[in-house]
């Protein structure tokens, strides 16, 4: 287990502290030796009164894609919001906003997937020009500058889309939200984003903003 998170009460304290707690996590989900830490009885007690999570995950809401089971933690460990497509709206920024300001999180981790139903049918509206009825098409509005970003550069795979989806996301993030940008500059605040492979376990990190994760499992495609 991660030397951050080896007693109940301990927590990363810096942007690369956090990042080498999940990187620690991630390499036993991958090798199929999950530590399933800080999950029994006293922990979960203790946790009733206070919570002092050290991540915030912002992620699609697929269920293959669960950041707790992907990256090892357990209660208390992690701040998630999910929203289909990791599409961004008040909700989200507000809840951010209630991690980093009131919780005093280090780090963001923008999480991103193949085999996106919401990139994919965003992609489908963009070359058909048909786009879907209802809430859907709010969800499709959202994703769409990453499809054209995408396009743009070459993008020859839902994937290569997913992935500057990932990346308009995490900048999104830093520029909408004044505290967020604020931490950032202040050092006391990072932001990687990353695109899950769901066969494989792995996560490719395709943006890293204030900081630069110098070790982790993860493969790093911010070139692609």
């Amino acid at each position: 287990m991660d030397r951050y998170r080896a007693q109940p009460g301990t927590r990363p304290t810096t942007p690369q502290e956090a990042w080498s707690a999940l990187v620690a996590g991630n390499a036993r989900f991958m090798a199929g030796e999950r530590a399933h830490p800080h999950q029994d009885i006293q922990l979960r007690h203790r946790l009733a009164s206070k919570q002092t999570p050290f991540a915030v995950f912002f992620g699609c809401a697929d269920s293959r894609v669960a950041a707790e089971i992907i990256f090892d933690q357990g209660l208390g460990d992690l701040f998630v919001v999910r929203t289909a497509g990791h599409v961004i709206d008040a909700s989200v920024l507000g809840s951010m906003e209630f991690a980093v300001g009131l919780l005093d999180v280090h780090l963001i981790v923008v999480l991103g997937h193949d085999s996106c139903g919401a990139v994919k049918a965003a992609a489908d509206a963009v070359e058909s020009g048909d786009m879907p009825r209802g809430y859907l098409r709010d969800i499709v509005e959202r994703v769409t500058p990453s499809v054209l970003s995408a396009r743009k550069k070459g993008a020859t795979s839902t994937f290569d889309i997913e992935r500057e989806h990932v990346r308009h996301t995490s900048r999104l993030l830093a520029s909408r939200s004044t505290l967020i940008s604020e931490r950032i500059a202040a050092g006391t605040l990072g932001i990687v984003g990353a695109a899950y492979r769901l066969k494989e376990g792995e996560a490719n990190i395709v943006e890293a903003i204030g900081m630069e994760p110098r070790k982790r499992v993860f493969r790093d495609s911010r070139g692609g």
